[in-house]
């Protein structure tokens, strides 16, 4: 996902396990209005360049949907930092809204709730099928041999993007493949205040993601086939470590990035003063920061050579899901409201909007995913990205692994660089407060 959203993950989802009974379907969702078949209530995540440029997406389809159904939408746009919140808090009272986005790595932290309608045969039959969708998005939309907990809505994949004239300038003529290459290149590209790679270290999601994909190239999970944590063990360790050590050691990000948080490093990238940069779906966002498509490059972030099966990892699965409050009273409206939402014309409208690629794969047809960058992370999700762990604490998880790695970098920028021990140190008092199950 763009935004920080695993910052807003707090304990109440392991409260809420406890009290799924709570979200039955006995209430009115939305509080009254709802329970018109004529009416619906969509809470939409922050996807655009702000929440006026969302309703400015957004508008004009819901308008298209009311023309096509007689169903009208009532929008709320709700910032990354409120939003898994209001969604708990919506589940424990049952006051909510039909229909919401969800950032797809909370689905099954979601779906243990109960507080979301479960896309079984039938309910993929009312939209088109199953089939329609990328297997890569479905796999995080639930946990493993369930019914998805939602459905794909648009979906991004991390890639290396790399500034074709600094590169140049330092007699380089490609992207690194693997991670001695990226370290290699990173030090011919640090000089004379610019550096050779960017991160964004006060931003929990971020560490999180760049852990779980170095801790797959190292063979490594941060849970066990039980589903219990297991954060400390020698390969997390060593993810950790290696991605630290980026600020640390090597010294190829400046020390300044341990304190960004707010897409600072999108926009250090974009100005020069970074040459690589590790980020899902950024094209928007550069252009944004007056950054031309031909300026940059795209590749898989490295892997290790000959790497195969999950040792091949170069992404998260990463995106956002349309769920269905299970509380709701206008449940034939809002499954209506997802088919229009995941049908071909409108995630190619939608998709194209946010510069993010279209989870139905019929829509991947149109040209606008045709462009160099999109072309790239669609191979990657396709062929060497991974749903981050399907279980029910993972929104903990990202939040208490995040940390850790926001701990380490800061420790590293004030002259303290990782090792072994400080990483496991971390990481052992991160296991040790997730929830006990």
């Amino acid at each position: 996902m763009p935004m920080s959203r695993a910052a807003a993950a707090t304990a109440l989802v392991a409260t809420l396990v406890l009290t799924a009974t709570a979200c039955g379907g006995g209430s009115t969702a939305g509080g009254g209005d709802n329970s018109s078949p004529r009416t619906l209530t969509y809470w939409a995540s922050n996807q655009g360049t702000s929440l006026e440029n969302d309703r400015q997406v957004l508008e004009p389809e819901l308008k298209r949907f009311e023309q096509q159904t007689g169903i009208k939408v009532k929008l709320e746009i709700v910032p990354w930092s409120d939003l898994l919140n209001r969604i708990l808090a919506a589940a424990t009272s049952g006051q909510g809204p039909d229909v919401l986005n969800i950032g797809n790595t909370w689905s099954a932290s979601l779906q243990a709730t109960g507080a979301l309608l479960p896309f079984d045969q039938a309910a993929f039959g009312r939209i088109g099928g199953r089939e329609r969708f990328l297997p890569a998005a479905l796999a995080s939309a639930g946990a493993p041999g369930k019914d998805p907990a939602a459905v794909p809505l648009y979906s991004m994949a991390y890639g290396l993007y790399w500034n074709r004239k600094l590169f140049a300038e330092a007699g380089l003529d490609k992207p690194p493949a693997t991670w001695e290459e990226l370290v290699a290149d990173g030090r011919k590209l640090t000089a004379g205040g610019r550096y050779g790679l960017v991160v964004e270290g006060g931003n929990v999601n971020e560490n999180v993601h760049h852990a779980f994909v170095l801790a797959k190239q190292h063979g490594a999970d941060f849970f066990d086939a039980a589903g219990k944590p297991a954060f400390d063990g020698p390969g997390a360790v060593a993810a950790v470590k290696q991605y630290v050590d980026l600020l640390g050691t090597e010294r190829i990000a400046a020390p300044g990035n341990a304190e960004y948080a707010n897409n600072q490093s999108v926009a250090d990238f974009a100005t020069g003063k970074a040459a690589m940069l590790m980020w899902q779906t950024a094209g928007a966002n550069l252009t944004s920061h007056g950054m031309k498509p031909e300026d940059y490059g795209v590749a898989p972030v490295p892997a290790p050579a000959g790497a195969t099966g999950d040792r091949a990892t170069t992404s998260m699965v990463g995106g956002i899901n349309l769920a269905v409050f299970r509380s709701t009273r206008n449940t034939d409206g809002a499954l209506k409201f997802v088919e229009f939402m995941t049908g071909t014309e409108e995630q190619t409208r939608l998709n194209k909007a946010y510069g993010s690629i279209p989870p139905v794969k019929e829509a991947q047809a149109d040209p606008a995913f045709a462009t160099p960058e999109l072309k790239a992370l669609t191979e990657v999700l396709a062929a060497s990205a991974r749903p981050l762990p399907q279980v029910p604490d993972e929104s903990q998880f990202e939040t208490l692994v995040g940390t850790a790695v926001k701990n380490l970098l800061a420790a590293a920028a004030a002259g303290r660089p990782a090792t072994d021990d400080s990483v496991k140190a971390e990481l052992t008092k991160a296991q040790q407060q997730m929830p006990a199950n």
